[in-house]
């Protein structure tokens, strides 16, 4: 790596990140997440948690764009080694900020590829998103053989939820998504977003909910312990949508039975929200969100 000068637009990118962790907490009513108006189904988090769990989370992210802008190698699997380790570390220090509870830890993984990869695309001089998209392909194109694609795991002890579901299910959750480029993000959310019209709570919770009709989130099948929940939800959603979404009297009220519906079951969306704040990233970066 090379110390260079980064461009006003380079460090804004680390702003852009940390903006997208707030702007999706403050979102609401979000089904089976936290949000200023309920914890949903969880108990052991606020709001405010969210924030502070956010704003300690900065210098990783400066980090992160640092290593992506001052990145000069031509292996970018080197890249992702590189903040991999950085991300480590940040999730110790979130957990600090948060009492050891569990606030950011998909965020800290995803988001900071997003924003090491948006860095490194500023520095070559590339503004395209499906050049975005492979530049993070490129930085990840290992993590699958590497994390997974093993003959067996040493210990079942300790695994992740993502971990656990590759080797009951064979779902590739959020490693699979990444190392796809995250397609749920650009090739649906984003689009979405840019189309959808209101105020930008209305368009980003409607965005959330659109993610989850594509997206295998780890953490719903996790609290439900069956990977058809998936099928359940987004034929509910499916619903909300024919109804006209948020912005409708009628698509609000089914919010609103989603919503209880998941407290009373304990079920939580939140590999869809992290996906939801990377859409945010990108929209702000874009210009696609603006908050007025």
């Amino acid at each position: 790596m090379t110390n260079r000068k980064k461009p006003a637009e380079v460090t804004q990118l680390a702003s852009m990140a940390l903006e997208s962790l707030l702007y999706e907490v403050v979102v609401n009513p979000k089904p089976g997440l936290v949000d200023p108006v309920d914890v949903g189904p969880h108990p052991d988090m606020n709001v405010f948690m969210f924030i502070d769990s956010a704003v300690s989370l900065r210098g990783y992210l400066e980090a992160c764009v640092s290593a992506g802008y001052e990145f000069d190698g031509d292996d970018l699997t080197e890249l992702f080694q590189t903040i991999r380790g950085m991300g480590i570390k940040a999730e110790e220090t979130m957990f600090e900020a948060t009492h050891h509870v569990n606030t950011h830890k998909g965020a800290v993984f995803s988001l900071g590829i997003l924003a090491t990869a948006a860095a490194y695309q500023a520095r070559i001089g590339d503004r395209g998103l499906k050049q975005l998209q492979q530049i993070i392909r490129e930085m990840l194109q290992n993590l699958i053989t590497d994390d997974l694609a093993t003959p067996h795991f040493e210990t079942t002890k300790n695994l992740t939820a993502g971990e656990r579901q590759y080797l009951k299910y064979g779902l590739l959750g959020v490693r699979g998504e990444a190392a796809a480029g995250f397609p749920v993000v650009f090739d649906y959310a984003v689009p979405f977003l840019e189309k959808r019209t209101g105020p930008l709570n209305a368009r980003l919770l409607d965005t959330l909910l659109l993610i989850v009709l594509h997206a295998d989130d780890s953490n719903l099948i996790k609290r439900s312990g069956d990977p058809h929940i998936l099928k359940k939800v987004r034929q509910k959603i499916r619903t909300y949508f024919e109804l006209g979404g948020y912005q409708t009297e009628a698509g609000y009220r089914l919010l609103q039975d989603l919503n209880t519906s998941f407290k009373n079951q304990n079920l939580s969306l939140g590999g869809s929200a992290d996906l939801l704040i990377l859409t945010i990233f990108v929209g702000l970066k874009t210009g696609i969100v603006v908050a007025k």
